[in-house]
């Protein structure tokens, strides 16, 4: 190992952990700081014979580097060095190197967190900056803070990183302490990497047909390994197909994804034989985390498929985007480790100076569940507690805590949020929270076989039909009630081995009952997911309606569309689009909310306006979620309860739900007018929209008592309700001041338009000839609008000052209108005329 890049580091590395508590080490892909730096620092007497504790983001890469360094000291891994993961361990008394993956640190800190035996522990991959990590972080440091002084010796932590900035990470050490971290740089070892670009990328272009056709040029045109690079599973199987079929006889095809077996896995990383070649197609965790033998090509996509949660839908879903420049670098770097190498790029060079310098830290886009769950097992509500490089998001974080409210995991007290007994088990068990709630559940009520064969299952990636979405087929393949085909076997085996590690630790984290015959799938799935329960909107159709509010839909001839209720368990979909495609649901029986599921129903007794009804209804609703359950009319409501349903309603709708007749409006704008005023005898009620709306009980409500439907609301004589509110003197003295027509100098009664400011009398111009005095109301304190009518009563003058218009503004008038109206008067002098709404007499 001593031609390791970063061997001439070492010295270096041992001074600064001697020195100091923290070191950020910063090495690219291939340096060996993975599995040279634990093993050169094992007898440093500042270790004093504790463990080191190393993190690995993922569990292929841990097994891999426990067995690397094994290895070099001539050992099998759970000797010196061992390895500890979800479901898998090789660990002993004698171990002194742990490897571990990250969500395992985070239950050892709950079980001690002054992790009490372990003097080192080293954070590797940190740029990759998994949300894991993160937490791990932030829980050691706060550990560290609160239970150093029971230790005998410092806790010390070590970040390596490939690309991530180290200084960044460094300031977060010397947030509480006043001396500088060591931040140390290895130039690694990288033989030139020749980069060949191709046309511009398009999403709708597809990769695997692109990916295949490079890969044959890379094996005609070079020699040597190739490492293929491709967003997820789904296109390395199809491009495995497509090449299969294709390649000569001397290139093994071998796929590298987490979900494969430790055999297949194995093979991936494994040289290829003398005189073979072989092509591995990976996803993006062959990036940095482990080196693979003999790889002189690569081969890269540019994508990554990665987990982003959405907190509007409260819904993660896996989404193609574009890597880094961070990851390409490191993607490309893997052809230069043996000699010079060559890397194909599947984009343009252009396309690559617009990708971001790194990928965003997963916990700024991820579920926070599980994460807000260890964080209150721990004692934080409040992540700002800790110290972080980048803070959760607050939405994703209450969301979090919402749901797990919603799972029984957390109660409130004097409005402080605190784990239950139910969560602190759930936190135990290594799933998601809401695979744990139903675990939990299983067992309680005897169905742990079936809720651990469930959660195997959604821990893997499907392998049932397309065109069917029904968990229950796949289940009967896994609970061998219906056999599996050739094909299926490899998963299921393994799904049967997961089953059975849930089924142990299970046992050891619970009670579990003897069985039960009324648990089904769909009741358990009900358990993990009451936000994706599912009502059909019609018999036997596709589309239907979440308890959360999100529409979804089937396959069109999936089977499951004769299901009235579902229970969801996957969900796809593009982010921003109003309705999601069912991958896997269970069907539900809706019985069950009478019984297992009762929790999860909530009744709302309903005395309100139905809008799509337009009437008023008084109803009981069994809701789970948005979705109604069952309903019952009430047929006995008291007067109270109807009258405060009413007015709510006109509350929302307004004033528009009566009907205003022209003369109710001209009437309340008469009496508007005389409370403006102060007109005798004074004390004029308000009766403006907003008086009226802030007033409903007063006015309203005693007429309510009748009132169904809107057609009901029409009827209601508003002029006489509101009329109601003037006394006797008050009636009179507005329709004295403030009539509602006005008698002119032609003896006609024209009505005054009391809705415009000010009032408008609209007359013939004819009919005021005489009148020098401008018309008013009010005791002559309101003037009138006049509106001066043409024969064809269009206005001719509006005006307000009458004398001024005859000896002004007419004489123009009647040059304009004498010939267009001859049979009408327009004398000379007006004021001499009198005033007539006829037409002038025959020969005159």
């Amino acid at each position: 190992m001593a031609d390791l890049p970063i061997e001439c580091l070492i010295p270096d590395i041992r001074l600064a952990l001697a020195n100091r508590h923290e070191l950020v080490l910063e090495a690219p892909p291939g340096a060996g700081k993975t599995t040279r730096v634990p093993l050169a620092l094992l007898d440093e007497p500042w270790l004093a014979g504790q463990r080191i504790l190393m993190l690995e983001p993922r569990r292929i890469a841990a097994r891999a580097a426990a067995e690397r360094m094994a290895e070099v000291i001539g050992e099998t891994a759970g000797q010196t060095v061992g390895y500890r993961m979800r479901m898998d361990s090789a660990v002993s008394k004698q171990t002194r190197i742990e490897v571990v993956t990250e969500g395992v640190l985070t239950r050892m800190l709950h079980d001690d967190p002054s992790l009490a035996g372990i003097g080192l522990v080293i954070f590797d991959e940190f740029h990759e900056r998994s949300l894991d990590a993160d937490l791990g972080l932030a829980l050691t440091l706060e550990g560290r803070s609160l239970f150093g002084e029971l230790r005998d010796a410092p806790l010390k932590v070590l970040l390596m990183s490939a690309t991530l900035d180290g200084q960044r990470i460094a300031d977060l050490f010397n947030r509480d302490d006043a001396a500088q971290a060591t931040v140390l740089r290895s130039e690694g070892r990288q033989y030139p990497v020749s980069l060949r670009y191709g046309n511009a990328y398009r999403h709708e272009q597809n990769t695997v047909d692109r990916v295949c056709a490079v890969v044959q040029d890379a094996l005609r045109d070079e020699t040597g390994s190739i490492l293929v690079f491709l967003p997820g599973q789904g296109e390395i199987r199809r491009c495995a197909m497509s090449l299969a079929n294709s390649v000569a006889k001397d290139v093994i095809i071998a796929p590298l994804y987490g979900d494969l077996s430790l055999l297949e896995q194995r093979l991936a990383i494994a040289p290829a034989p003398l005189g073979q070649r072989k092509v591995v197609l990976a996803t993006s965790i062959a990036e940095s985390s482990l080196t693979i033998e003999g790889i002189r090509v690569v081969v890269d996509s540019g994508l990554a498929r990665l987990p982003a949660f959405d907190p509007r839908t409260g819904m993660t879903r896996l989404t193609t985007k574009r890597l880094s420049k961070a990851s390409s670098q490191q993607r490309a770097g893997r052809a230069g480790r043996l000699s010079e190498g060559v890397c194909y790029r599947l984009w343009s060079e252009s396309q690559q100076a617009e990708l971001a310098a790194y990928n965003e830290p997963e916990i700024l886009q991820a579920d926070l569940s599980a994460f807000a769950l260890q964080l209150l097992r721990w004692g934080v509500t409040d992540p700002g507690q800790l110290m972080w490089l980048d803070s959760p998001p607050d939405a994703a974080f209450q969301q979090a805590l919402d749901l797990l409210l919603a799972l029984g995991a957390l109660c409130r007290d004097d409005n402080r949020l605190q784990i239950t007994a139910h969560g602190e088990a759930m936190a135990s068990l290594p799933v998601h929270p809401r695979l744990a709630h139903m675990l939990l559940k299983g067992g309680e009520f005897g169905a742990a076989p079936l809720a651990c064969a469930i959660a195997a299952l959604l821990s893997e990636r499907d392998f049932g039909p397309r065109d069917s979405a029904d968990i229950q087929s796949r289940l009967a393949v896994l609970l061998g009630e219906q056999r599996a085909d050739r094909q299926q076997q490899g998963i299921v085996a393994r799904l049967k081995k997961q089953q059975q590690q849930y089924m142990r630790i299970l046992a050891q984290s619970a009670d579990i009952k003897g069985s039960a015959t009324d648990i089904d799938a769909g009741v358990l799935l009900a358990y993990a997911y009451p936000d994706r329960i599912a009502k059909q909107r019609r018999e036997r159709g596709r589309d239907y309606v979440l308890s959360n509010g999100r529409a979804a839909s089937l396959n069109e001839a999936d089977a499951l569309n004769a299901s009235p209720w579902l229970v969801v368990a996957s969900l796809g979909g593009t982010a921003g689009a109003r309705s999601d495609f069912i991958q896997l649901a269970s069907p539900l029986n809706p019985a069950h909310f009478g019984g297992l599921l009762a929790n999860q129903v909530k009744t709302l007794e309903q005395a309100d306006w139905n809008d799509d009804k337009g009437r008023f209804i008084a109803e009981r609703s069994d809701l789970v979620g948005s979705l109604v359950w069952r309903r019952q009319i009430l047929n006995t409501i008291s007067a109270e309860q109807k009258i405060t349903a009413l007015l709510a309603f006109v509350q929302r709708r307004g004033l528009s739900v009566f009907d205003w007749p022209e003369s109710l409006v001209q009437w309340r704008a008469r009496l508007m007018l005389a409370a403006k005023l102060d007109c005798q005898p004074g004390n004029w009620p308000d009766l403006s929209d907003e008086a009226l709306m802030n007033t409903l009980a007063e006015w309203l409500a005693p007429y309510l008592d009748g009132v169904n439907s809107l057609h009901d609301f029409k009827r209601l004589n508003l002029g006489d309700i509101l009329a109601a509110s003037l006394d006797w003197p008050q009636r009179q003295a507005l329709d004295a001041l403030f009539p509602e027509r006005f008698a002119v100098p032609s003896g006609s009664h024209i009505k005054i338009d009391y809705s415009q400011t000010p009032p408008v009398l609209a007359v013939k111009l004819q009919e005021m000839f005489g009148c020098t005095v401008n018309p008013a109301v009010g005791n002559g304190r309101q003037p009138l609008l006049l509106h001066l009518l043409s024969p064809a009563r269009r206005p001719l003058q509006v005006t307000q000052d009458l004398a001024g218009f005859w000896q002004g503004s007419y004489h123009d008038v009647k040059k304009e209108m004498k010939g267009r109206y001859p049979k009408h008067p327009w004398p000379e002098n007006p004021l001499e005329s009198l005033p007539t709404a006829r037409l002038k007499p025959r020969g005159t």
